[in-house]
């Protein structure tokens, strides 16, 4: 028996991107919302990110000359998925990120601030908030809670999706520190618990060939796939869970007592990568997905170094609440990584430093030579791998450090499928009654609307728009407003 009952039109689980998102959505339909979050803060992996979405024609990119379409942005996003793509997906989110994302948060308190490139598309598209993920983030919370029509529990997990007469009608959870659990009982549920890339046992299980060496947890904490579970008891069908999208542009935890987690690492663009014969491999600018981890996984083994001088570490930022305040990069923090990880080695020369990290001495000391030379003579990019030099400099100054590298499991390319109404479709690809499912639970949207490779900023923005049109169906569903209608960017 649960101590406490309480009613609500909609219950959602998960206060990431997408859980907040459907929040805001079926708020402003009128629906009371009882949202759960088993961490104690709200934010999920979004809040950790980057931030960036991909979005087109916006007026950030037409204040720098650059004329985006729907159209260009879908043949990207097509081919880059290799044919794995829910293309429905693509486009309906592609249609919809002008107003339904990028003027939506800006009238909820975000700042698009800068463009970056990302590999595969032919135009910048990749949007940064203020403040990155945690920026937008508090925006989309701040705008959650001043609404007034949700109820937030966190520290409270899930336990259990109820039904009743072959339909969802709520779900039982427990509080963390009290015990006391509660029965929400609502007229539809929404799932939006995010990943598994923080459960290496699941992450295995899908790509059991990385069990040959070592690989990193590299989500929010609690993106353990706890919703697969609960969504699979229930008959949910489950697509494209081997398409995993790891980084190496990160190194391991090693304040974890358990040894899983990484650290992703970010701002250190004059660095070079070396392999364990002390060889670089790659152009270092290129860490996407697509590039940078194949590069690495083809070196024997599958590891690299991150070499950097101490004016390389100065804008270091870590992706992990322990090396932030608030909006701030905890600099102190930085550095006791770097003083303290025993995956990071320190010394006064470039030769004690290849002693270190045991690669060649005689090897390592000719690479770096050569990439030196390139800014001796000039030139804009280094010959060997063609890397701009604009963000690099010499390696000059000690002491130097080397930066141990390892795959990390970042983000979930496949998941539970759903339509376009993002209610959960069981394995005849008919909606369980009363289940919606957004985010990354659900491959970021639909089940797999990336493919096999990701675009960048093809995670977060997903994830937030289909919270969205979760939110506004399961209002629907359950007596209020529409559905989800938004606006789509199409010439007219």
């Amino acid at each position: 028996m649960a101590d406490t009952h309480i009613e609500a039109d909609i219950a959602i689980i998960g206060g990431g991107g997408a859980g907040i998102a459907a929040a805001i959505e079926a708020g402003d339909d009128g629906a009371k919302i009882t949202l759960i979050e088993q961490a104690e803060t709200l934010g999920g992996t979004a809040a950790i990110s980057g931030g960036g979405c991909l979005i087109v024609g916006t007026p950030l990119q037409e204040s720098q000359g650059i004329h985006d379409t729907p159209d260009l942005a879908f043949e990207d996003w097509v081919k880059w998925g290799q044919g794995a793509a829910d293309e429905q997906w693509a486009r309906f989110y592609i249609d919809h990120s002008l107003h339904d994302l990028y003027f939506w948060a800006e009238k909820l308190g975000a700042k698009w601030m800068d463009l970056k490139f990302q590999e595969g598309n032919r135009v910048f598209r990749w949007h940064r908030p203020q403040n990155n993920g945690l920026g937008l983030m508090t925006a989309l919370i701040n705008a959650a809670k001043s609404k007034g029509t949700t109820r937030i529990m966190t520290g409270t997990a899930a336990e259990k999706i109820l039904t009743e007469n072959g339909r969802v009608c709520g779900v039982r959870a427990t509080n963390g520190k009290s015990g006391e659990t509660t029965e929400i009982h609502s007229r539809t549920l929404i799932v939006a618990t995010g990943g598994f890339n923080s459960n290496l046992d699941m992450v295995l299980e899908a790509r059991p060939e990385f069990k040959a060496f070592k690989v990193m947890e590299g989500s929010g904490r609690g993106a353990t796939g706890w919703g697969h579970k609960l969504i699979r008891e229930l008959g949910g069908y489950f697509t494209h869970m081997n398409h995993i999208w790891f980084y190496v542009y990160a190194t391991p935890d090693y304040r974890d007592p358990q040894a899983r987690r990484g650290l992703v690492f970010r701002l250190t663009p004059g660095y070079i990568w070396v392999n364990q014969q002390g060889r670089r491999f790659h152009d270092e600018s290129r860490t996407g997905g697509a590039s940078a981890t194949p590069a690495l996984l083809a070196q024997n083994p599958p590891h690299a170094w991150a070499i950097l001088d101490t004016p390389m570490t100065a804008k270091m930022e870590v992706a992990d609440p322990y090396y932030r305040d608030g909006d701030k990069v905890r600099r102190d923090k930085v550095q006791e990584l770097l003083d303290n990880s025993p995956y990071i080695r320190k010394a006064d020369t470039l030769s004690e430093l290849a002693k270190k990290i045991e690669v060649d001495v005689s090897t390592f000391l000719s690479e770096v030579e050569r990439y030196n030379k390139a800014f001796d003579a000039g030139l804009e990019r280094e010959p060997a791998f063609g890397k701009s030099l604009k963000q690099s400099k010499k390696f000059d100054t000690p002491p130097y450090y080397a930066i141990q590298l390892f795959p990390l499991a970042r983000k979930n390319f496949g998941g539970v499928k759903t339509d376009l109404r993002c209610r959960v479709l069981d394995k005849y690809f008919e909606p369980i009654p009363g289940l919606y499912a957004a985010g990354e639970v659900a491959g970021m949207a639909g089940g797999h609307i990336n493919g096999k490779a990701g675009l960048e900023g093809t995670m977060l923005g997903p994830s937030i728009f289909s919270g969205r049109v979760a939110g506004g169906w399961a209002a629907h569903e359950a007596g209020f407003g529409p559905g989800f209608v938004g606006k789509p960017n199409r010439p007219g």
